[in-house]
């Protein structure tokens, strides 16, 4: 099954990327967290234990699951000359500036560390201490502490659903919004350069373009229609850049953008915390979303280039119904509808769900109120076990990256 093809939030799942969390987590520490993007540090044991439960229940309903670090592993054996031009980008991406330290560390790299080990290393990050201290070089390396860290790990990287967006039959390789997070889309670069199944896909957004996005804003609702958050995380300017590679792109058949306006804050840090399709009819919603909505479309203009854009002013069930072309569809609170259940479950993703197939959806078990409703809605819940994968912030929707969907 090369390449990648999602239509839909919701048909049959049958390609999926993930990453298992790694020792990037051991290098959370208590005054780097609002740095690293983290509220708490998981205990990186039962996360793995947990990750790997939820790549399991992926595989028996019917989903291939392949892991980010294999893939770029895959790509640096089938193409050995990308290793070093990649371990100096990465260098450089992780502030490494000067060339007598670049040097220093891509020796220490290629020394020690080789195939998915080298690519695991480059997510951990590096210290001091395993460089034996570098008291020679600098004042500052004389004074830092032996624990300092000389490149920053990527822990957020078992959120895979950022780094890219699967539209259809292209990516969106995406620059992200914070610079801790903006080095994991390079593992993308390469990945949809060099690797013989993803090689030739369409790219409708590079990492390197100036406006920021990621791939939490996106949903496809079908193969015509892409809703878009207007968020903390995607800018608006990014979404003009998404039309005009989109609509001219003959890989492409989109033919509107829905652009959703939602609140800059913590609980609404992407659209896929607000609302996620479950069923044909059915989507999970944070109940501080309803009302009248601000939504843009976007379409294609007579000329190339051109974009039409008309302003929405509606309820999200009347915008959906729309864009699904269903005639009535059921949003679910999170919470079920409780303030204060509402608020809590909404902290631990309870909105943040992923559709394996209609009606059957992966969900955190510790969302217990929201659960519930679901259950009464006669859905097929798939219970991910999550008392330290939650602790990212990030629920089962956050943690994949389908690369494929039945297309029927």
């Amino acid at each position: 099954m090369k390449g990648i093809c999602v239509r839909s939030e919701i048909k049959p799942l049958k390609k999926v990327l993930l990453h298992r969390p790694g020792r990037e987590l051991l290098h959370l520490t208590p005054d780097r967290l609002p740095e690293l993007l983290f509220d708490d540090i998981p205990f990186l044991k039962v996360a793995q234990q947990e990750h790997d439960a939820f790549a399991q229940i992926l595989r028996s309903n019917g989903a291939e699951v392949v892991y980010l670090e294999d893939l770029m592993a895959e790509v640096l054996k089938l193409h050995p000359e990308q290793t070093k031009p990649f371990l100096y980008q990465w260098l450089s991406e992780g502030n490494i500036k000067t060339r007598r330290w670049q040097d220093k560390l891509y020796e220490y790299l290629i020394g020690n560390f080789e195939g998915k080990a080298l690519v695991e290393k480059t997510m951990e990050g590096i210290t001091l201490k395993e460089m034996g201290g570098a008291s020679a070089y600098s004042l500052q390396d004389l004074i830092a502490p032996a624990d300092d860290l000389i490149v920053d790990p990527m822990p957020n990287l078992y959120f895979t659903r950022d780094p890219f967006a699967v539209v259809g039959e292209g990516v969106n390789l995406n620059r992200m919004y914070s610079v801790t997070r903006n080095r994991e889309t390079l593992y993308g670069k390469y990945v949809f350069k060099y690797h013989p199944d993803y090689k030739d896909v369409s790219l409708y957004f590079r990492r390197d373009c100036q406006f920021h996005t990621e791939g939490g804003d996106v949903l496809n609702i079908n193969e015509k229609t892409l809703a878009v958050g207007i968020s903390q995380r995607t800018q608006a300017a990014a979404i003009d850049v998404m039309a005009q590679n989109i609509f001219w792109n003959s890989d492409s058949k989109v033919e509107r953008i829905l652009a959703f306006d939602i609140p800059v804050s913590r609980a609404f840090m992407h659209l896929d915390t607000v609302f996620t399709q479950i069923d044909v009819d059915k989507f999970t919603i944070h109940p501080a979303i309803m009302g009248t909505l601000r939504v843009y479309e976007l379409t294609a203009g007579k000329n190339p280039g051109d974009v039409n854009i008309r302003l929405i002013e509606d309820t999200l069930e009347h915008v959906l119904e729309d864009a699904t072309g269903v005639d009535q569809v059921k949003l679910i609170p999170c919470g079920g509808g409780d303030p204060i259940a509402a608020s809590r479950e909404q902290w631990n993703d309870g909105s943040n769900t992923l559709c394996v197939e209609p009606g059957k959806i992966c969900v955190y078990a510790r969302n217990t109120v929201t659960n519930d409703v679901l259950y009464k809605e006669g859905l097929d819940l798939l219970v991910v076990p999550s008392a330290e994968l939650s602790r990212g912030r990030g629920g089962p929707r956050c943690m994949s990256m389908p690369f494929w969907r039945e297309d029927l």
